[in-house]
């Protein structure tokens, strides 16, 4: 059973039913411009940029970082766009939260994390000491961006589905003072972080019916930063499996509180 689960954690709940994936022809998704980021190495991270419709001059917005799960990774620098993308996509958030999205794609040989796939669930989790090679690119771009938009620095924010959950993790471990909030959704993350995320605001989602990432996972992680003197929010879905990214995101009160969140003035 094990071994069945983790083998289908490769492919993601989401592909089991896979949906046409993003394309030209897409209003949505050709509203992400498809664009690469390059390092002076020579190592390349495709990503999609949702910009707001109308940037004011002067004023500065939020960046939203969407971390992919297993079964979109690739090089299309399209199919990261299946979950999640379209509701910040939507003309409604769109003129309610401008703002700019960044949807990084992850190679289809690499996760966002430096595990292999038995150490995502077993039972002990540790943090490697550096992101693996694809998350390295992630943070140098998050360094870039800033310096070519109009990014608010007090409000980037980082949300992941699967695996793109334990990315979300890993990064708040990497920089817990860098992100404003984050929306990390049947991840994972290193309980030997958990004091230094107490004044991060969080918010974590998990199915109690999940088969792959079991829902123990998300509840001890909270349970940690709680005790640690934090106030993270949980949600857990009843009877619901893997797929508890589609209610998450499709949430009004899920996104109007990512938004409200800002770091601290210093």
């Amino acid at each position: 059973m094990r071994r069945l689960c983790l083998a289908a954690l490769m492919l993601d709940a989401a592909m089991l039913a896979f949906p046409r994936a993003a394309g030209a022809g897409d209003s949505w998704q050709d509203s992400y411009e498809a664009k690469t980021y390059e390092n002076v190495e020579g190592q390349k991270l495709p990503y999609r940029l949702l910009k707001p419709e109308k940037i004011e001059p002067g004023k500065r917005y939020p960046l939203v970082l969407l971390l992919h799960g297993i079964g979109e990774r690739g090089t299309d620098n399209a199919r990261q766009l299946i979950h999640g993308a379209g509701e910040f996509a939507k003309a409604a958030n769109r003129q309610k939260y401008p703002c700019f999205v960044v949807a990084p794609q992850c190679p289809a040989d690499r996760l966002w994390v430096r595990k292999d796939l038995k150490q995502l669930n077993s039972a002990e989790y540790v943090m490697s000491e550096k992101p693996s090679e694809p998350m390295a690119l992630v943070l140098e771009l998050l360094d870039k961006l800033p310096a070519d938009l109009p990014i608010d620095k007090g409000r980037i924010y980082v949300t992941g589905l699967s695996m793109g959950g334990f990315g979300a993790w890993d990064l708040i471990q990497r920089r817990p003072n860098f992100f404003a909030a984050a929306i990390p959704i049947c991840g994972r993350g290193d309980l030997a972080y958990a004091a230094k995320l107490k004044s991060l605001p969080i918010w974590a989602f998990h199915g109690d019916a999940d088969p792959l990432v079991p829902v123990v996972r998300t509840k001890v992680m909270i349970e940690a930063i709680r005790k640690a003197g934090g106030t993270p929010k949980m949600t857990i879905y009843p009877g619901v499996g893997h797929d508890s990214w589609t209610a998450t995101y499709s949430d009004p009160e899920v996104i109007a509180w990512l938004f409200q969140q800002k770091k601290p003035k210093k």
